[in-house]
């Protein structure tokens, strides 16, 4: 039996007032506990699709399901369950970091000493235990991030969606987020949608990789990474994963040069 879908997305579009149309129809499900990264050139509608989901923007056509509801229907059911990571860690600068990741919970009235608890354990899942009265500016980007992770955490989501989090990091702060991204996925039996533009990163981290085409955004390709976890270093360095990269890099070109229809193909990347 397969697992419960998550998220279904059914012919959903984005078009805006001044005529851009952002996405074109788009067919994804997402199943408990995968985790689906979104791949593609810049404009595609990666983020655009993450926000359809999320309920921070409306389709102009088709239907987003959580859990199989509407996002209306869902209603406060799909704030408790879902948490969304942005490409900058967007926190207040005034507050620190304990206050920074209590703010979900402050915001639903839970109480300071059981919402205390919670930032303490969110805290220590991604690492930043002693660090609970720093300020941001008195962060690295990548403990900034962390902190904006234990913010999603801290009011423990079964679905995360991340915007290209750890875009603007150095590579060896990203290759560390993205291993203990891995552990908390499986730690937390999360279901993870993430948008990247690293082929790399997509294969380390994904169960499986779609991609997108050139605006109109729409899916072009969607390839299984048939390597079991954990994986680590030496999956970076394997001939398995050099050919899941190469075979991810031909699609997005191929995706990158495209236009009009185009009809989603799957394989395995192995």
């Amino acid at each position: 039996m397969a697992p419960e879908a998550i998220i279904e997305v059914m012919g959903a579009s984005k078009s805006y007032p001044d005529g851009t149309q952002a996405l074109a129809p788009v067919d994804l499900t997402v199943r408990a506990r995968e985790f689906v990264t979104l791949l593609g050139p810049s404009g595609c509608g990666k983020s655009t699709l993450l926000k359809l989901v999320a309920g921070l923007l409306a389709p102009s056509a088709g239907s987003v399901r959580l859990r199989a509801q509407s996002l209306e229907a869902a209603g406060a059911a799909r704030g408790a369950g879902l948490a969304f990571v942005f490409q900058e860690a967007t926190l207040m600068p005034w507050r620190r970091v304990r206050a920074n990741v209590r703010l979900p919970l402050d915001l639903a009235a839970v109480p300071r000493g059981e919402a205390d608890s919670g930032v303490d354990e969110a805290l220590a899942l991604v690492g930043l235990s002693g660090f609970e009265k720093h300020f941001p500016r008195q962060l690295s980007g990548g403990m900034q991030m962390r902190a904006s992770i234990a913010r999603a955490l801290v009011g423990k989501p079964h679905l995360l969606l991340m915007d290209e989090p750890f875009g603007a990091l150095d590579e060896i702060t990203r290759g560390r987020l993205d291993a203990d991204l891995l552990q908390l996925w499986r730690s937390r039996a999360l279901t993870i949608l993430f948008v990247t533009h690293s082929i790399y990163e997509a294969v380390f981290l994904s169960t499986r990789v779609v991609v997108m085409g050139a605006r109109p955004g729409r899916i072009v390709g969607e390839f299984t990474i048939d390597e079991p976890y954990p994986r680590g270093e030496q999956f970076r360095v394997s001939p398995k994963f050099l050919a899941c990269c190469q075979k991810l890099s031909q699609a997005l070109a191929e995706a990158s040069g495209q236009g009009g229809e185009a009809r989603p193909s799957v394989a395995a990347a192995s």
